[in-house]
């Protein structure tokens, strides 16, 4: 398991770069516009991440802030302004099967091969993605309905 990201929540795009970036100093290293889903995610890394971040494969790297930007306003309580942890994992199907074994709910199973959520016992959501390609979709997973919230 590999940490990838903390993704944030967001009000405003800009004034929240001129923090992260200006006073914090952290650098944009990517970002996503998605005009279906009506939002912009920005990743974030540190200045001494970067070098290493450059080495990474470009698909994912780490250890990076997600700043997420939904384009609709939304209120936000103080306790949904933080958004997840995310971990990448060599099979994201052995991953879910040793948490369920271990009494965790899978909240959004890897229907798709790819992404799953759970949540800590103190309600932290936690994402996990498969490293490299995507999984080929399979069961139970595939048909597994989501549970409660993530």
């Amino acid at each position: 398991m590999r940490y990838l990201h903390t993704m944030l929540r967001v009000r405003n795009l800009d004034v929240a770069l001129k923090f992260y970036q200006d006073a914090l100093g952290l650098k944009e290293v990517r970002r996503i516009e998605n005009d279906k889903g009506r939002f912009t995610l920005v990743f974030l890394c540190s200045a001494d991440d970067l070098e290493a971040l450059k080495k990474q494969p470009s698909s994912r790297g780490a250890p990076l802030v997600e700043l997420t930007y939904n384009w609709d306003e939304e209120k936000y309580g103080e306790d949904r302004f933080f958004g997840h942890l995310a971990y990448e994992v060599d099979d994201i199907y052995a991953t879910c099967e040793k948490l369920m074994k271990a009494g965790v709910t899978i909240n959004r199973p890897p229907r798709d091969g790819n992404m799953a959520f759970v949540r800590s016992p103190d309600l932290h959501s936690i994402e996990l993605l498969q490293k490299g390609e995507p999984k080929a979709p399979q069961e139970p997973w595939s048909s597994m309905p989501n549970t409660g919230h993530w």
